[in-house]
């Protein structure tokens, strides 16, 4: 029988930087444990694997079970130990799993983290709840304020997946940050299903300016960035505080979806077209050069070409900074799987995906150009041999632009350096140490 590295463990991670958050979580108690931990690891010979799923779209649904099939095959040529499945593939589809994959020796659900370390005695570590082994470059890391969501779009299972909206209390949060803090990160990146809604469960008012005033005095942070905040709801007060703090980056996700009348009704987004452009032109008037990032939904059942037409219309004059679009998945158990009719082709649905990226590409390329010859406060987050790749505070890791500086041997990862933009692209920017 073949030897494995022993107390060796490897978890791949699938789908979003929530997803990410769990692992790192699971990762603790192993690690404290004294095992032997790695993320993504390509290696083969570790005792256990962990495949973190994603349930979320067909695409992501097809990414994980690619996954479990390469791991599957790896189990069973006796290159790995443990095969174990856990996250949102598996909450929605544990029994189909376990019938398609025999060899898996767990299959868990979204409530991993005290199952997995049950199974592996590792209850008795002395490790915090909260606490993380952080798998991205040391000086970021996700900041995950929430669980779960009680909005009702028609094209998400996330509610029936996660759960209803769960805060996380304030002083919980400000304590882990200080944790990463003292681990190096410097930039933190809070992400949840709905940042719009923080705190009304626990404190019958919206608590997201709150916990960025407790943040951002935190030593050591010197960024922090907003992702997923619902459109319904958004806290004014937010508007503030990004305008006001040194720390809080000019940057926030805020996925609207579509613009037409006719599909955010259909898509039970809880808003219509006016007041989305209400709140788009107050986010920029009180809060000058945010960097918005946001995201388009295409080809969802009843979107006609007139109100596509719209969608590209209302892309080109609100020139969003960055802008992300997804197909239309018919997703089980949702409620546009129960009520409406997948009429839109495949095909179409692409084309109409690949009208928006058009658009937008034109749009980032000439907000780029708008960038060259002025400084940027950047932070670099890798090297090789050629460049130093950095981002502004415009920029999110793995999602946004980078900037490219010519590798001259002084710049180190997780370090601010003042760059002179002195070229672009449609995506990238490219720069200089600045005197």
């Amino acid at each position: 029988m073949r030897k494995f590295k022993p107390k060796s463990i490897n978890i791949v991670t699938m789908g979003c930087s929530k997803n990410l958050v769990d692992s790192e979580m699971i990762m603790a108690r192993f690690a404290a444990g004294g095992w032997k931990v790695e993320f993504d690891s390509e290696t083969a010979g570790q005792e256990v694997v962990i495949v973190n799923t994603c349930g979320f779209i067909n695409d992501s649904k097809q990414e994980s079970v690619d996954m479990l099939l390469e791991y599957a095959r790896a189990k069973e040529k006796g290159r790995i130990g443990k095969l174990c499945i856990i996250g949102c593939l598996s909450e929605r589809y544990r029994e189909e799993l376990i019938a398609e994959f025999p060899g898996a020796d767990l299959v868990f659900g979204v409530d991993a983290i005290e199952r997995i370390s049950s199974a592996f005695d590792l209850e008795n570590v002395r490790c915090s709840k909260d606490a993380r082994y952080i798998s991205t470059p040391s000086h970021y890391a996700y900041l995950k304020i929430s669980e779960g969501c009680n909005r009702q779009c028609s094209f998400c299972v996330i509610p029936q997946i996660r759960g209803r909206h769960v805060s996380r209390p304030v002083d919980s949060l400000t304590r882990e940050a200080r944790v990463l803090a003292d681990q190096g990160v410097k930039e933190l990146i809070l992400v949840a299903q709905d940042l719009t809604w923080y705190g009304h469960d626990l404190y019958g008012k919206s608590m997201l300016a709150e916990l960025l005033k407790k943040l951002q005095v935190v030593p050591g942070i010197e960024w922090i960035r907003l992702h997923y905040a619902f459109p319904v709801d958004f806290p004014e007060d937010l508007l503030d505080m990004i305008r006001e703090s040194d720390k809080i980056c000019k940057y926030l996700d805020i996925p609207f979806q579509h613009i037409s009348d006719n599909v955010l009704k259909l898509m039970r987004r809880g808003i219509n077209k006016d007041k989305t452009i209400s709140l788009l032109n107050k986010i920029r008037t009180k809060v000058p050069g945010m960097a918005i990032r946001t995201t388009f939904l295409t080809g969802h059942p009843g979107e006609t070409e007139d109100d596509f037409t719209e969608l590209k219309e209302f892309v080109r004059n609100s020139r969003f900074e960055r802008l992300g679009v997804f197909n239309y998945s018919h997703e089980e158990n949702s409620y546009a799987f129960m009520n409406y009719k997948d009429e839109i082709t495949g095909e179409e649905k692409a084309r109409r995906l690949s009208e928006i990226m058009q658009i937008q590409q034109e749009i980032s390329a000439s907000i780029n150009e708008g960038k060259i010859g002025k400084v940027f406060r950047v932070i670099i987050d890798r090297q090789d041999d050629e460049f130093s790749y950095g981002r502004t505070e415009f920029d999110s890791p793995e999602v946004d632009n980078e900037v490219l500086v010519k590798n001259i041997g002084c710049m180190q990862p997780g370090e601010f350096y003042r760059v002179r933009i002195t070229g672009s692209d449609e995506f990238d920017l490219y720069g200089e140490l600045a005197e």
